[in-house]
């Protein structure tokens, strides 16, 4: 099948450039664009990267020529000219690259190449091939296929890549199960393909997968860096749910989100089934209240810590020992220790399932005017009686305080999973008629906290400094002053039209009753 793309103008001039360079230096190079940039054009999608592939010169040597051409007809670019990108097989990346710079346009130039592995390593021995050979070892048929510059023509030397891509199929140009043998990381590349595009996994590519000694490979082979990584790619993508589904289902989810020994409880069966059913309730509640507002619910990294939130829900309770005999959260083992993520992405996960529980009583509150134990608890104080008109306020004011930025992903996570109606294998929110209630409900929550102008509450600046609660309350110990700075604040949110004034009079009546309190016993 021989197919020609349409370019874009600056891809036309970038191209023609391209050749210019290969006529005036009589290179007799054969220019073609690879992988992913031919891919994403047979699908309707602008790449944003583009990868020349040489056959008869050096990336380095052909981005220098570049720089000169382009100097040479006065469209150089002095401050920047070719960068040398050596491989990096830690990051999956083997081939030594050319980058420079045409058109304000980031260029990499790299050598056609034939990959061979040693049995134990997932790092290729390299060395110069045929366009051919080079798409035979690119990982997926999609992302075999050039794009000649030269003759403007797509070129499919596998014979499978442009069928692949018309029929959304995600495959191997040689056999699987080898492939994946090579370089194990591979089969997760593969999923988050298969669950970027919305593409289906060949029969032969799943098989090869869920095989054995691809797992105990891809477990021992891969780093968790890279786990990690690819994980994160995921969930950053546009179907992470069918990501986690594919890796539930060909037996990897206990591979790529390795647990702690001795966790506490024991990890309960058909942990994965339950994990990978809260994250697409959770994607699904996401999509519904998409298609409800003008607005997104979440910004991007919102919705990547939503995503970890939803998934590892049910291990919320789950903690095990670590060495010193301090009990961690297996949260936090997981993100941190199998997937290697900063350990800012486990605690503002833990801080959401902590905050999740909050927002159930709060969600009570608010639907149904009921002030569950730990409402009282929060709101109800001897040195400050707040009005029951303004116990929402408040409440919701101090559980916003605590969570900050994430209140959003906490509302959402409480509202789809409170009360909770887990189970170990069953799907949650199933339901249509219910996931539109849910929904309702969130966006009602929502609106009544935005209404009560608690958006951004953290940022409320206090009314007196500790300096002057010290002097009034005769106290200058922190825990005390602490405790106090937080009865300002419930203050200040039981009555947002007070001054300063009103402030140091209630203050100054508190003080009044506690020395009263103190001297009764």
């Amino acid at each position: 099948m021989t197919l020609k793309l349409e370019l874009s103008k600056e891809e036309e001039k970038i191209f023609l450039r391209l050749l210019d360079v290969v006529r005036h230096y009589r290179l007799g190079t054969t220019l073609r664009v690879a992988g992913g940039w031919v891919r994403d054009k047979l699908l309707g999608k602008q790449p944003t990267d583009i990868d020349i592939a040489l056959d008869n010169i050096t990336g380095q040597d052909f981005s220098q020529k570049v720089d000169a051409y382009l100097k040479l007809i006065g469209e150089g670019d002095k401050k920047r000219g070719t960068k040398l990108i050596p491989c990096n097989p830690d990051k999956s990346k083997h081939l030594e690259t050319a980058k420079t710079y045409m058109f304000n346009k980031e260029i990499d130039f790299v050598n056609l190449r034939s990959e061979k592995y040693a049995e134990s390593s997932r790092i290729p021995t390299m060395k110069d091939a045929t366009p051919e050979e080079d798409a035979h070892r690119r990982d997926l048929t999609i992302n075999s296929l050039f794009f000649n510059i030269n003759d403007h023509i797509v070129e499919d030397f596998t014979k499978r890549g442009i069928d692949d891509v018309i029929k959304g199929l995600i495959d191997t140009p040689l056999d699987a199960k080898a492939t994946f043998l090579d370089d194990p990381l591979r089969v997760l590349r593969a999923i988050r393909f298969a669950a970027r595009f919305n593409f289906t996994l060949s029969d032969r590519l799943k098989e090869a997968a869920s095989d054995e000694k691809v797992k105990l490979e891809l477990a021992c082979k891969i780093s968790k860096e890279r786990v990690g990584k690819e994980i994160d790619l995921m969930m950053s993508g546009e179907h992470p749910a069918d990501a986690m589904s594919y890796i539930r289902d060909l037996g990897l989810f206990y591979i790529a989100f390795a647990f702690p020994k001795n966790c506490s409880p024991p990890v309960f069966d058909n942990c994965d089934r339950c994990c990978v059913s809260h994250i697409e309730s959770a994607w699904n509640f996401a999509i519904s209240v998409h298609s409800g507002v003008s607005h997104p619910m979440l910004l991007d990294e919102e919705e990547k810590l939503y995503l970890y939130s939803a998934l590892f829900f049910p291990l919320r309770r789950m903690f095990y020992l670590n060495k010193n005999s301090k009990k961690i959260a297996v949260t936090s083992y997981i993100i941190q220790e199998s997937l290697k993520l900063p350990a800012c992405v486990a605690k503002s996960v833990l801080d959401v399932h902590a905050a999740s529980r909050k927002f159930a009583d709060l969600v009570l509150l608010f639907e149904s005017n009921v002030a569950s134990r730990v409402v009282r608890d929060e709101v109800e104080d001897a040195c400050h009686d707040i009005p029951m008109d303004t116990w929402k306020r408040v409440y919701a004011g101090v559980v916003l305080n605590e969570i900050k930025d994430l209140w959003r992903v906490a509302l959402a996570i409480s509202i789809i999973f409170y009360p909770e109606a887990e189970n170990a294998g069953g799907t949650l929110i199933q339901q249509q008629d219910e996931l539109h209630r849910r929904k309702e409900q969130y966006m009602r929550v929502e609106r009544s906290i935005t209404d009560l102008g608690l958006n951004e509450v953290w940022k409320l600046e206090p009314l007196v400094n500790g300096k002057i609660i010290m002097q009034i309350m005769q106290k200058s110990e922190s825990p005390l002053i602490g405790e106090w700075k937080k009865r300002l604040f419930k203050w200040q949110l039981a009555h947002p039209e007070g001054s300063r004034d009103d402030c140091v009079d209630w203050l100054n009546g508190s003080q009044s009753k506690r020395q009263k309190v103190e001297s009764s016993t």
